[in-house]
């Protein structure tokens, strides 16, 4: 017995995650890929593959009754209109774009928190990939602030990607406020368009807002470090957390500084696109969830 899911979107993201889902999880069947380019590689390679595709948007999802999971993964702007249409349809969605219509999900720090909303919403890529190291400290000290950077590489910012940078810069630090327990956040994005391209880096500034034991912060992140590396093995820091004595708002604080990278898996996209894989990644893994979910209420 499965759950039937669509993917919304035939871009990137949703190409990559459509090899993802293939690849499991057994929970969720992949019964459509809609796009709205009928030339989009995107859609010609769900054809290659025996899928079910169309290029009617989400008119095809909502004609589905037996669709039960959308997963989309078009564009804020575009799922401000797909949330509501989901809704009034009964159908799930999880949205991959920084609409953020639906409660905030990493899977490492509230996966089985919303398995009863409507929509759930991913964030960004780089709340995917900082938050639950902002996560990891505050579970040992309160946090005061965080601020994060992330540099991706401009070959894997698609055109949705360079739409929503202001949505993606308010819906991050909110992210690292509500999930990863910041009192106050920042976060900026860079594209970067070294040749060739350079892997997904993120610079994560934590201002701990008391006294905290070092030991314990470092197995704090190293235990959040390989919760994100089982579903995506390209996930790691690029060194020890640092402890750096700064000036700040606050007097002189010590400040933890954690260099990450995130190296794609390479179903669909190039190894350097890291910023769409954990976005992906992270998706197939809510999906399961969610799918499971469902299937054990049905059984019960």
């Amino acid at each position: 017995m499965t759950i039937k899911s669509a993917i919304l979107g035939s871009g990137n993201i949703g190409t990559d995650l459509m090899y993802k889902l293939l690849d499991g999880p057994e929970a969720l069947e992949l019964a459509l890929v809609a796009g709205i380019d009928p030339a989009s590689e995107g859609l010609a390679r769900a054809r290659s593959l025996g899928l079910n595709t169309s290029d009617r948007g989400i008119d095809a999802v909502l004609e589905d009754p037996s669709i039960e999971l959308v997963f989309d993964a078009t564009s804020a702007k575009a799922h401000v209109r797909h949330a509501r249409l989901l809704r009034e349809a009964g159908k799930i969605a999880i949205d991959l774009t920084p609409a953020a219509r639906g409660p905030y999900v990493v899977p490492p720090v509230n996966l089985g928190q919303h398995q009863d909303a409507p929509n759930v919403n991913l964030i960004t890529c780089g709340g995917q990939a900082t938050i639950p190291l902002v996560a990891a400290v505050s579970r040992e000290t309160p946090v005061r602030y965080a601020e994060i950077v992330s540099t991706i590489a401009s070959r894997s910012a698609g055109p949705g990607t360079r739409q929503n940078i202001d949505e993606f810069t308010f819906t991050t630090a909110r992210g690292l406020e509500s999930l990863g327990g910041a009192q106050q956040a920042k976060a900026i994005i860079i594209l970067n368009p070294a040749d060739p391209p350079i892997l997904m880096r993120n610079t994560v500034y934590v201002v701990p807002a008391g006294d905290f034991d070092q030991r314990a912060v470092c197995e704090s992140v190293e235990r959040m470090v390989a919760e994100v590396q089982s579903y995506v093995p390209g996930y790691r820091l690029t060194s020890p957390p640092v402890f750096d004595m700064r000036d700040t708002p606050w007097g002189e604080r010590p400040v933890v500084v954690m260099l990450l990278e995130v190296t794609g898996a390479g179903h669909y996209l190039p190894a350097y696109a890291g910023n769409l894989d954990i976005m992906t990644a992270a998706a197939r893994r809510v999906g399961e969830l969610l799918a499971q979910a469902r299937l054990a209420e049905r059984s019960v």
